[in-house]
């Protein structure tokens, strides 16, 4: 039996893994800020601790932790799903949002990953899911903020990787495309009110009317997602990226296609800068 600790439990992908741990026979650790929401869908389970949890509160998070260590003794899988979006342009954001926005995707996943490593560290034993996107490879114009906390997730789940890995602990970024969960309604997306006119008809402004047109139109099974997270929670040798949905695929082969070819057109400029090669020989 493995413990999980999912964040973001309530609904969404949170909801959908805990479900299908508990099928699996695992157990969870399932937060939300408001624990209720969770055993109001699940019911008593004997595998199963709601604990209230905002990821922006670390001493909370070091708190839930703590608690499940209590009831199951050891955490083996950690998957930070808790988070929101935003759109509008960049400019548009203002800067109140962009810190609320960092404040859970970014800094509230640095938080519940303190208050569990050194659980993981003492067990020698781990495995860290933190949800990106497929904003997190790829800047689309009316997402810039959004999938620069992505981005962030990214680079610091890379590093985590290199340092973790002679513990004994994995990590892997998962990478969803668009699914047909509320991310594009208004409990899971904030838009930015103040739009500018000049944007209007443009990329990034036309992904005002994008999100609400894909709502719930989006080609991913959510369901099929948490499946395919037990698959990736049980691999012996799971990978640093794991990317879900056809979009997200089609997407990755496109931007490592452009960077290639903007790599040859532009590789002299790029060797240029290295101080000249010193000639070596004895005298």
């Amino acid at each position: 039996m493995k413990v999980w600790f999912i964040t973001g439990a309530s609904r969404g992908f949170g909801a959908l893994m805990t479900k299908e741990a508990l099928a699996s026979g695992d157990a969870v650790i399932a937060t939300a800020r408001n624990p209720k929401t969770v055993t109001e869908q699940l019911g008593d389970h004997p595998n199963l601790l709601a604990v209230a949890l905002d990821v922006t509160n670390e001493a909370q998070a070091k708190e839930a932790a703590a608690a499940g260590i209590a009831r199951f003794g050891r955490i083996d899988i950690l998957a930070n799903n808790a988070g929101y979006g935003l759109l509008g342009a960049v400019e548009e954001a203002t800067a109140e949002e962009i810190e609320r926005l960092y404040a859970t995707n970014v800094f509230g996943l640095l938080k519940v990953t303190r208050a569990v490593l050194p659980h993981m560290r003492r067990q020698r034993s781990g495995h860290i899911l933190n949800f990106s996107s497929i904003g997190g490879y790829f800047g689309y114009p009316g997402w810039g903020v959004y999938g620069s906390t992505k981005f962030a997730v990214e680079g610091l789940s890379e590093s985590m990787a290199a340092e973790l890995e002679p513990l004994g602990i994995k990590v892997t970024i998962v990478e969803p495309g668009f699914f047909r969960t509320d991310f594009l309604a208004d409990t899971s997306l904030a838009v930015s009110p103040a739009s500018i006119a000049d944007y209007e008809g443009t990329p990034a402004g036309n992904m005002r009317s994008f999100a609400v047109d894909a709502n719930h139109t989006q080609p991913g099974d959510p369901a099929k997602l948490a499946a395919g997270i037990m698959t990736l929670a049980n691999s012996p040798n799971p990978p640093l990226r794991m990317p879900f949905g056809s979009d997200t695929v089609a997407v990755i082969e496109d931007q490592h296609a452009s960077v290639e070819k903007e790599l040859a057109a532009w590789r002299q400029l790029a060797l240029s800068t290295d101080f000249p090669s010193e000639a070596t020989g004895s005298a």
